[in-house]
Formats: C-alpha cells, sequence, structure tokens
C-alpha cells in the first residue's frame, strides 16, 4: 500500500525526469539568470541576463547550449573579439578590458542583442 508521502515523492520524481527528458525548460520559457559574471544565451532566444554590470579586467563567459547562437559586439573602441559561428553546447569567454557599454547582438536570431556594462 502507497503511503501519502511515497505518493508525493513519487510524483516529484515522475516530474522532475519528464522536465528532464523534455529538455527542462522548454523553448519559450524563462530560465533562471545565470551565476556570477555569465551569460546564457538560452533556447527562447534571449540573453540571460540582458544587462551584466562587471568591473575592468573581468571576464565573462557566455554559455550556448542545444540551441546554436553567436556573439556580434557593436565596433567600438575596446569591444572584445566577437563570438562567430553556430556555437552549442560550449562556453566561451571575453575579457573586458576598458571601461564603457557593449551591445552585442546574435546574428542567427538579429532580435536576441544584450549589453556588458564595464565600470
Amino acid at each position: 500500500m502507497m503511503t501519502r508521502k511515497t505518493g508525493l515523492v513519487l510524483a516529484t520524481l515522475t516530474g522532475a525526469l519528464l522536465a528532464m527528458a523534455c529538455g527542462g525548460t522548454g523553448y519559450g520559457t524563462t530560465a533562471p539568470p545565470p551565476a556570477g559574471n555569465t551569460v546564457a544565451a538560452t533556447p527562447s532566444l534571449t540573453f540571460t541576463p540582458g544587462t551584466l554590470p562587471v568591473n575592468v579586467g573581468e571576464t565573462v563567459t557566455f554559455a550556448f547550449g542545444s540551441v546554436p547562437h553567436n556573439v556580434f559586439f557593436t565596433q567600438q573602441a575596446g569591444a572584445p573579439a566577437d563570438i562567430a559561428g553556430n556555437n552549442t553546447n560550449v562556453s566561451i569567454t571575453r575579457t573586458f578590458a576598458t571601461a564603457g557599454t557593449y551591445r552585442y547582438t546574435c546574428h542567427i536570431h538579429p532580435s536576441m542583442q544584450g549589453t556588458i556594462e564595464v565600470r
């Protein structure tokens, strides 16, 4: 005989397994913001967070999941190198050596835009 507590545990585990099998945060959902100096290029076609403040000299990690993305910075003095290609399931870092506001976009998905604010 199944107890109420066992039933709840089984339901919770089943829900978690279904979410993992379906890819977790599916297309069109919003994932929680990544920790630290990380920008996630999400399956819902957003950069999360949309604006990331960092200090001069800090490194930012651009995390690419299962959907291909890239990062192209608006050309200006101090902007780091672009991250070209169709990046999936990798993380690529860029260091920001000069104070300023650096805007970027995904050329695969032009509506994806973000900003790094270096102070």
